[in-house]
């Protein structure tokens, strides 16, 4: 899911919870014109306009409960641009087994290549020394 898709499903749900807990958003909610992609349409043009780069969700979550309770604010133009959206997901203990062993197994993986290229390099051959003895053109007189 890409991350504006992902951003407009998680306003969209704390919106549904927010209208099961608070009777007066409720009626506005569920009687406003506004679409998702109005109220995310909304919220980039109020990020793009403040200049920030991040927000908490309490600010994000303000801004699409004021475009609801606003039916007469101005919404701007579409954009198109990424938004990175903070999530935790909850891995069952079997995925969370899984994915242990898939770490140990490249753990594994990784240490058996370096000691195999370690090993692999050839070693570095020293010069015999010449055994001989050196002639001399002058003689042993010099």
């Amino acid at each position: 899911m890409k991350g504006t898709e992902h951003f407009k499903q998680v306003i969209k749900s704390y919106l549904d919870k927010r209208a099961e807990s608070n009777e007066l958003f409720r009626a506005k909610y569920e009687t406003t014109t506004r679409t998702i992609e109005d109220i995310a349409t909304y919220i980039l043009n109020e990020v793009k306009a403040s200049g920030c780069c991040g927000f908490t969700d309490d600010e994000i979550f303000s801004m699409a409960v004021h475009v609801i309770d606003e039916p007469d604010i101005e919404i701007g133009k579409p954009m198109t641009c990424g938004v990175v959206v903070n999530h935790h997901i909850e891995l069952t203990e079997e995925e969370k087994e899984e994915q242990k062993a898939i770490a140990l197994k490249r753990f594994q993986d990784e240490e058996l290549r370096k000691l195999q290229s370690r090993n692999s390099k050839p070693k570095a051959v020293k010069p015999q020394e010449n055994k001989q003895p050196e002639l001399s053109l002058f003689g042993d007189d010099f």
